[in-house]
């Protein structure tokens, strides 16, 4: 493995670099394409990642949603001025991450932990929201003492509390009944609703058509609905695998217990939701000791882009306490 060049921000000392992941900038076409970074991982994959906000600010992981990758990201010059170092990385399979196959949730938090040695980050806050939720709390029960705060937003929960699929669009109930009793249809499932790779506007259409008001008035900006094609389509470039494989990974057992989560989490739902409804927030809410519930009247899916600061301030208070 090669030694990485860390930036020295507020993520305190970087530890010894003997085993560290090897770390290498990539260049590349366009903002985003320019952003691109690799990590290589202790066991010799490639990971994906990369950087918005402020290089020298409190570092924060945002773990995509389904199916997602580097690309998509809250606002990155409000990040820049709420002091905030977020990094985005592609998960296995995803973009232009290396696959891992048969990987389960917990397996992303040794993935985690290896970009964030090469960093240089010892401490660190995580955010998702929607499919990257269970990701969330998969780091927070496996890094704890790494985990200043976590927060999930509008994220997948266990589809099997009571109540959980209460208010869900059909399309979206069809998604995890498919994943949870005949998975081997899931690939056909998918391409039913457009290949994000060929055909991202026809995926993007399909798969936001349900949403409620509140969301398609965001993704009827321009801004924002580049940045979804563009996601969508860079996150199946390798094909649709790794979403059909982490359809199945949230819909199922998770493989730990979110009572086993003890780091303060602080859970924001909008009560219009109905790609992860309620029942879902409110039953992580119960389950996790130190979680809080933040409920956003009339906000739909993709508060992360309308709530950003809120976020941010409340994610990140312990640090600056």
């Amino acid at each position: 493995m090669t030694q990485s060049t860390m930036p020295v921000g507020e993520s305190g000392v970087a530890g010894s670099a003997a085993g560290r992941p090897g770390h290498t900038p990539r260049s590349g076409q366009g903002e985003d394409e320019g952003t691109l970074r690799q990590v290589t991982l202790r066991d010799g994959r490639k990971l994906a990642y990369a950087e918005y906000g402020d290089p020298q600010g409190v570092p924060a992981f945002f773990f995509h949603g389904l199916p997602s990758c580097r690309l998509m990201h809250p606002d990155a010059e409000a990040s820049r001025v709420l002091g905030v170092r977020l990094l985005t990385a592609d998960r296995p399979g995803f973009g232009r991450s290396d696959p891992k196959p048969g990987r389960t949730l917990l397996d992303w938090a040794d993935d985690v932990s290896d970009l964030a040695d090469s960093l240089g980050l010892q401490r660190f806050a995580l955010v998702g929201p929607s499919g990257g939720g269970p990701f969330v709390a998969a780091c927070a029960c496996k890094l704890a003492p790494r985990i200043t705060h976590a927060a999930i937003l509008g994220g997948s929960g266990p589809v099997d509390a009571p109540g959980a699929l209460a208010g869900m669009a059909p399309e979206r109930r069809i998604g995890y009944w498919v994943a949870q009793r005949a998975p081997a249809f899931l690939p056909l499932v998918v391409r039913l609703r457009g290949d994000p790779r060929r055909d991202p506007e026809r995926f993007f259409s399909s798969y936001t058509r349900h949403n409620p008001p509140a969301d398609q008035e965001l993704l009827a900006r321009p801004e924002v609905r580049q940045m979804f094609l563009a996601s969508y389509s860079e996150a199946t470039r390798q094909g649709i695998d790794a979403f059909a494989h982490e359809l199945k990974l949230v819909s199922r057992s998770w493989g730990f217990l979110l009572q086993d989560v003890r780091v303060p989490v602080t859970i924001w739902q909008g009560d219009a939701d109905n790609s992860t409804p309620i029942g879902m927030a409110r039953a992580m809410a119960e389950a996790i000791p130190r979680a809080s519930l933040r409920i956003l009247p009339g906000e739909g899916h993709l508060i992360f882009l309308t709530h950003w600061p809120e976020i941010v301030e409340d994610l990140l208070k312990e640090r600056r306490a």
